[in-house]
């Protein structure tokens, strides 16, 4: 390497650094400034005594750099996975390389700075100097005691397990491990705040968690592309317009997510008269801004790309002051997790619209189920995310003349619906409140949905939906979902005994072993559990009855066999739950104090049976998809012996029949059957065998 080489690397690392921490700065400057206007409101309102001025203003400066480090590492991250290709052999190139080294920086900016908030959350909530919260005794107490000490711990784990992965990764598939654990370190902060409180904070929580990941990977990416293309990475034109579709749909998230969680909190008239509701207006100001600078960027500089590759000039410049907007709106949002909210008149709540978010009318009835909607922002939208992306690859496919089964159109389609159903209907409103609706949801999430997704075949559908990017051209989602398939990720999934432990195994872990009293008390808990009955579930059924393509093969016997050792686990569970003389999460369930009377022990043995009985319908389905498998596996071998027998003159029959004829002393030509094939019998798999014996 040239010195000259040397001296550009360098300039181009220290210009990408200095950009990192001018954002950083700017964003902790308008969170101190944010903060500075509601200090004594905060101080007023909590009666916590002032911590310090150290405390005061540390506390946003931290938290604002941290954030966007937090930022960097999921965008860069972001970047080396999917918007720039790796060489040919999966190792990343040179802009993949350097982006994942980013995603290293700032995920250690993350992590130190999560370190760092715990004991200045500890000297805020406690009014007490920053100097007394750094003693040893005080952090292990901040950390018992204090919930937002916690999340902050969890979030530092998170994001230095991160740095871990980013530095020492090298190849492709890595990548979107880390882009994956950098997500994660979001989540704490996500659950925590005004939003895990109060009325409707089941949509406030869920509203929140969607508007910190996209507007994250907003920033995070511009920031991987803008340092990619001053750094004259040779895929910047691809780089940029597969980030603009991207930063599209953050741009409808973040909005919509946005405006969800400024009306929970605030009404219209406090957007101009309390100090909350102005830093919401300036955040809203704001982001409108960055939507236009996106529009801009998508009709002028993306264009101007596409023609001349090295015109980078105009999208610098651009991305450059839509970098700073960001950074003001990212300080804005340190600000406003710092000011008090519009008081709330808590004593029109209900216990139970405290801790759930919502009122129940009465107890659950076939009408209420049916009737008494709460649209769940995180699953509720996915089931529809799933049926339009799924519908959009069978309309592609239709428009290209080739056909796809209405079977697996009817088996995705009622997937979906299902779970709409189980996550917004009266059925999602009751399944946190009491045990034998969860159980029925539980059961839908884990044994029903997942089979109709499975049966659907939504890998094989993308496969030949999408287009591949040839023999020359940087991979696209097709490649990718290959590389997925065929990673050592997939293949340690798949095997069977892991999904099987997966799936039946967190039966007896989650309720049995205390799991659920630890969790069913935090919306998180609640979130995760479906999340993780989807996700095992699926990848059960993939095993079992997958028509999808799958890293390995499993034989049909040891098919049958998973089926059928899930169901003892799984009657076994019911039994137990049914024959338990204590009640599982029992404070959870006594503390919503709901205004109907609920026998506790008697609803738990509901859910025990709605457990020990819901094994058997899955069963059905299960066991009806595998003869249809196994009847037309036969149907296609048979085909295939059809068409080559057709192709060789009927050879194999021929050679039979010569082997009988010698056997009884005869000529092939001589026997009987050479021409007609009288002696041909049916074959079991469905073709035809000569000789009479089918044995």
């Amino acid at each position: 390497m040239s010195v000259t080489t040397a001296d550009s690397i360098d300039l181009r690392r220290s210009a990408a650094a200095g950009l990192g921490w001018v954002v950083a700065w700017v964003t902790a400057v308008v969170a101190i400034i944010v903060t500075a206007m509601s200090a004594s409101q905060f101080t007023e309102l909590t009666g916590i005594p002032d911590p310090g001025w150290i405390t005061t203003y540390g506390l946003p400066t931290v938290q604002g750099i941290g954030e966007i480090g937090a930022a960097i590492a999921v965008g860069s991250a972001l970047f080396a996975a999917f918007l720039v290709p790796p060489q040919a052999d999966g190792v990343l190139d040179v802009g993949g390389y350097r982006a994942v080294r980013w995603a290293a920086v700032g995920a250690l900016v993350w992590g130190i700075t999560s370190l760092m908030m715990i004991p200045l959350t500890l000297s805020n909530v406690s009014g007490r100097p920053l100097a007394e919260s750094l003693q040893p005794s005080n952090l292990v107490t901040a950390v018992e005691q204090v919930a937002d000490a916690r999340s902050w711990l969890w979030t530092a784990a998170f994001a230095l397990v991160t740095a871990a992965f980013a530095r020492v990764a090298l190849r492709w598939w890595w990548t979107v491990v880390i882009f994956g654990l950098a997500l994660l370190s979001l989540m704490p902060l996500a659950l925590s705040g005004h939003s895990s409180a109060g009325g409707s904070h089941d949509w406030a929580t869920n509203s929140l968690i969607l508007h910190i990941v996209f507007a994250t990977v907003w920033l995070g990416g511009l920031f991987a592309v803008l340092v990619y293309a001053r750094g004259l990475g040779t895929h910047t034109g691809l780089a940029v317009a597969r980030f603009s579709r991207v930063a599209l749909w953050c741009i409808v998230v973040v909005g919509t997510s946005g405006v969800i969680n400024a009306l929970i909190r605030v009404s219209f008239s406090e957007l101009f008269t309390d100090t909350y509701g102005r830093i919401v207006l300036l955040k809203t100001v704001a982001l409108i801004v960055l939507g236009g600078l996106g529009a801009i960027h998508r009709q002028r500089t993306i264009t101007a790309l596409r023609s001349d590759p090295d015109d980078r000039a105009a999208f610098i410049r651009f991305g450059l002051v839509e970098i700073v907007v960001f950074a003001v709106t990212f300080g804005l949002a340190v600000g406003l997790s710092r000011t008090p909210p519009p008081a709330e008149d808590t004593s029109k709540l209900s216990v139970t619209e405290v801790e759930l978010g919502y009122n129940l009318p009465g107890p659950p009835t076939a009408l209420r189920i049916l009737t008494e909607w709460r649209f769940d922002l995180l699953f509720g939208t996915l089931a529809i995310v799933l049926a339009v992306v799924y519908l959009r690859g069978v309309l592609r496919l239709r428009r290209r003349g080739d056909a796809w089964p209405v079977g697996r159109m009817i088996s995705w389609f009622a997937g979906c619906a299902i779970l709409l159903f189980t996550s917004s209907s009266g059925l999602g409103s009751y399944s946190p409140a009491m045990f034998s609706m969860h159980m029925i949801a539980h059961m839908l999430m884990s044994m029903l949905i997942p089979v109709l997704f499975v049966l659907g075949g939504p890998i094989t559908l993308a496969l030949r939906a999408l287009r591949p990017a040839g023999r020359s051209a940087p991979p696209g989602p097709r490649e990718w979902i290959l590389a997925a398939l065929h990673s050592p990720v997939s293949r340690f999934l798949t095997h069977p005994a892991v999904a099987f432990v997966l799936f039946v195994g967190s039966f007896y872990v989650l309720y049995l072993g205390g799991l659920f009293d630890a969790v069913a008390t935090y919306h998180a808990g609640h979130v995760l559990m479906n999340l993780h009955f989807l996700l095992s579930g699926y990848l059960f059924y993939w095993v079992v009855i997958g028509i999808d393509p799958a890293p390995r093969q499993v034989a049909p016997l040891a098919k049958v066999g998973m089926v059928f050792a899930a169901l003892p686990f799984h009657a076994f569970f019911g039994v137990a739950l049914m024959s338990m003389s204590s009640v599982i999460a029992l404070d959870y369930f006594r503390g919503l104090r709901l205004p109907f009377g609920v026998d506790l022990m008697s609803d738990q043995r509901v859910g025990g049976g709605i457990a020990w009985a819901a094994g058997e319908v899955p069963l059905v389905i299960v066991m009806l998809a595998l003869l249809i498998q196994w009847t037309r596996q036969d149907q296609r071998v048979a085909k295939r012996f059809d068409r080559r027998e057709d192709r060789d003159n009927d050879s194999e029959l021929a050679g039979y029949n010569a082997i009988l004829a010698e056997l009884s002393g005869t000529s092939a030509t001589d026997s009987p059957g050479v021409d007609s094939g009288a002696s041909a019998a049916p074959d079991p798999v469905g073709g035809s065998r000569p000789g009479g014996d089918a044995s």
